[in-house]
């Protein structure tokens, strides 16, 4: 019986964690041109501004393999970077089509 009562007690103490997660995890950090992983791979945050040979025009984030983000999202997760934001709009050199 006693067991069953702690575990009364405990289910508000688990709300409010569970209500208090998503403000102290918050969203993940968007990659900066500057990175060093976004240098080494050319990402830009716009592709207009990509100066690659392999960029060719249509290519974005947003329609790569890689891009994790919803359909028509500014930001989404990138595997490649760590899952840090990419904007949907920007580019880099492992642009892959999205099948």
């Amino acid at each position: 019986m006693t067991d069953r009562r702690s575990f009364i007690k405990m289910i508000p103490a688990a709300c409010l964690g569970l209500a208090v997660a998503p403000l102290a995890f918050g969203e993940a950090a968007k990659v900066e041109e500057s990175d060093p992983q976004a240098k080494a791979l050319n990402y830009v945050a716009n592709a207009k501004n990509a100066k690659s040979p392999k960029f060719a025009a249509g290519q974005a984030c947003s329609n790569c393999m890689f891009y994790q983000g919803k359909p028509g999202s500014a930001n989404g997760p990138c595997p490649l970077f760590g899952g840090k934001l990419v904007a949907g709009a920007g580019w880099c050199a492992s642009y892959a089509k999205k099948a």
